[in-house]
């Protein structure tokens, strides 16, 4: 039988996987479909993106807190450790830039539904938006993967 602390710890791992392996693809996916500036293959690409956001990346927002919550009780970590504060702080962080990302695919993809419906080119709002959206990017990813060092490293950080 499965300990409870393996399954717990095994399903903070699968959903940490998913927050970075889901955010990772859909950048790139989402990057490689802006460098065609071919609004039917971008409308399709960021519907695409954001159905896995909800599916997949909001379910994992959701179960990531929970499970931590469940591991660092069921293993006696405190809760005021500063590694796990620091990983707190910087999973909002994370979630300050996610928000505005999702509702910024959906923008993306609206844009270029409209210029693809009315065969035009991608128009000024689309770039602008999308520029916002790459620049949004970078602090969640480099934020998500300093969660897994603190995870896997557990320092000693005091406040």
């Amino acid at each position: 039988m499965i300990e409870w602390v393996h399954l717990l710890r095994w399903l903070h791992v699968i959903g940490a996987t998913v927050l970075l392996g889901t955010g990772a693809g859909i950048a790139f996916f989402m990057v490689m479909a802006h460098r065609t500036g071919d609004a039917k293959l971008i409308a399709h690409t960021a519907a695409s993106v954001v159905v896995a956001d909800f599916v997949f990346t909001t379910t994992a927002v959701i179960l990531q807190p929970i499970t931590g919550l469940l591991l660092a009780l069921a293993t006696g970590w405190d809760l005021r450790e500063g590694w796990l504060l620091a990983s707190l702080a910087l999973y909002v962080l994370t979630g300050a830039f996610w928000v505005p990302v999702v509702f910024i695919q959906m923008r993306l993809r609206d844009l270029a539904r409209e210029a693809d419906r009315i065969g035009e080119n991608l128009p000024t709002r689309y770039h602008q938006l999308f520029r916002l959206w790459f620049a949004f990017g970078f602090p969640a990813f480099f934020a998500v993967l300093a969660i897994f060092w603190l995870m896997i490293a557990r320092p000693d950080i005091s406040f």
